[in-house]
């Protein structure tokens, strides 16, 4: 097996991580200061979110040069110093790509944009008329330019212009940008929103799905028959050959078509889908007042789905990262105790098959953070989804409560490292709230508690790290209809592991005789029962 199927990854959101500097943004020197925090937890590689240069309107992810660091985060002498001293401990660092789209500050789209016959003009995708697309960000996805007079495309923020894939030195030079960080010793990547880099041929009017008069961009772009070319052609010039792994963010990607995507014949080691995630929005559209309410069996299909669709190949097991809102938050009802529930989350992520993914604080057991408004909150598609909901109608009040659970935001809050000012996370004033409960919820505290979450974390990677049943062995989910209990098994030859868990607040018996010869060997409760009290979860071997 390969060195990432073997170790969990532990992503940083770097502005949020650690600032050394006092300018209230965490930087690369304070993921260095923290490398040994990382090692503690069993990690194999840091996924770093971007760290290039950027007007940061979409906090990194609108890149306005590939090959510099940005300041605000520090120097490429810090970052080689990062991949030496991760390297020390055992750690890969793994760098994000975002290849769908460049920030409007990029020197490529400021040449594009100043004339129709320039040589960088077909670079991003342009149009004398537009079509009635809807940005992932809310609004019309095409942008109009009174340098070229014409519209551009935008699947997410106007600042963000859609590369032209189809132009073969638009793929040579970010193939080239790849190698540039390859050739610095990164371990791997995570590849951005790529389902959206190639467009239909024909651009088309798509048909109305809401009552803005709109078409989702996702619903008309995601996934488009030809991808699968440009993305071969990207692993047979950049990757193959080298050892790292490659992880590709694929809102759009079924489990029934992953076997395209990855494995032997696949263009990525591992694929991000977003099924369980995403299961309370209609078809991955996340508007978020629309939000639906989904039944335990039908997110237990999504996860068993993808455990049998990548049985010959690999999957990244993940419930939290920089885009989605803390997990104890979005999968228990309300009244949930949060360290339970954290726990809970945890024994499914080192349980299941596949490379676990660890966002940070979610070893903490952090929760959403209650801002008190909209102002409050720096995430620009949380004020796109706020928009919207009031130009559907509902009121301020209405409309924070979905804010509210659903902004990225909530992952964005600062790394809480003690109970002083800030958390210990800046001397000078965050860039973005510290949660309200870091005096009782933080590294400092949680090392000092042997029944801490981060403890419960510590624990579980060991037990991962040293047992090939849970890395290599066959998953089966047992009672996939049941409405309260999640329970499944991992299997290799005579040996067997059993993970069980309460998705209530009340009791509920275990089917009599699912423990026979069974022993637990580690719970969140510390003593053990024939049923399952709330929100218990536990790992058994036979």
């Amino acid at each position: 097996m390969e060195w990432w199927q073997k170790k969990s990854v532990y992503q940083i959101y770097p502005k949020s991580f650690l600032d050394t500097t006092g300018n209230g943004v965490g930087d690369l020197r304070g993921v260095i200061k923290k490398l040994d925090y990382v090692k503690s937890l069993g990690a194999g590689a840091i996924w770093l979110t971007p760290i290039y240069i950027s007007p940061m309107i979409d906090n990194g992810y609108d890149i306005a040069d590939y090959t510099a660091i940005d300041p605000r985060f520090g120097t490429l002498e810090d970052f080689d110093e990062l991949i030496r001293e991760a390297k020390s401990r055992g750690i890969r660092i793994v760098m994000d790509l975002v290849y769908n789209h460049t920030s409007d500050k990029h020197a490529w789209f400021i040449e594009s944009k100043s004339s129709r016959d320039n040589p960088k003009a077909d670079w991003y995708i342009w149009r004398d008329d537009k079509t009635n697309w809807r940005s992932i960000f809310g609004g019309s996805a095409w942008q109009w330019c009174e340098e070229r007079q014409q519209y551009y495309l935008h699947t997410f923020a106007k600042e963000q212009p859609d590369l032209n894939w189809e132009n073969p030195d638009v793929r040579r030079a970010l193939y080239d940008a790849t190698n540039f960080w390859l050739d610095r010793g990164v371990g791997g990547f995570r590849i951005d929103a790529i389902v959206y880099i190639k467009k239909p041929r024909k651009f088309i009017d798509g048909a109305i799905d809401s009552e803005d008069g709109m078409s989702s961009i996702h619903n008309m772009t995601a996934a488009t028959d030809g991808i699968l070319d440009f993305l071969r052609e990207f692993k047979r010039e950049v990757f193959d050959g080298c050892d790292i792994f490659t992880v590709a963010e694929a809102n759009g990607v079924h489990p029934e078509n992953l076997s395209d995507w990855v494995g032997e014949r696949g263009v990525f080691d591992m694929l991000f889908e977003f099924s369980h995630v995403n299961i309370m929005f209609n078809r991955g559209v996340e508007i978020w007042h629309r939000a639906q309410l989904y039944k335990l069996s039908e997110w237990k299909k999504t996860l068993t789905d993808s455990q049998l669709a990548t049985r010959e190949s690999w999957y990244p097991i993940y419930f939290e990262n920089h885009d989605r809102p803390r997990s104890i938050d979005t999968f228990f009802p309300s009244g949930t105790d949060k360290i339970l529930a954290a726990k809970a989350l945890a024994i499914i992520l080192f349980t299941l098959r596949g490379t676990p993914f660890i966002y940070q604080g979610e070893e903490l057991g952090f929760g959403n953070a209650e801002f008190k408004s909209v102002d409050d909150y720096d995430d620009i598609s949380t004020r796109g989804n706020y928009n919207l909901a009031r130009a559907d109608g509902l009121s301020d009040k209405q409309a924070m409560k979905f804010v509210r659970k659903f902004s990225r935001d909530n992952a964005r809050t600062p790394m809480q490292w003690d109970s002083s000012e800030n958390a210990g996370f800046t001397s000078g004033e965050a860039w973005l709230p510290v949660h309200e409960d870091f005096k009782i919820c933080n590294v400092e505290i949680e090392e000092r508690d042997d029944n801490s979450v981060l403890n419960f974390y510590r624990r579980l990677s060991a037990l991962r790290n040293s047992n090939e049943v849970l890395i290599s062995g066959d998953y089966e989910e047992l009672y996939p209809n049941d409405e309260e209990l999640y329970i499944f098994t991992r299997t290799l030859g005579a040996k067997k592991f059993m993970a069980a868990i309460n998705f209530t607040t009340h009791n509920v018996d275990l089917p009599a005789q699912i423990l026979d010869g069974a022993k637990k060997i580690i719970g969140n409760y510390a003593d053990e029962k024939n049923y399952l009290r709330p929100t218990e979860a536990a790992i058994y071997e036979f």
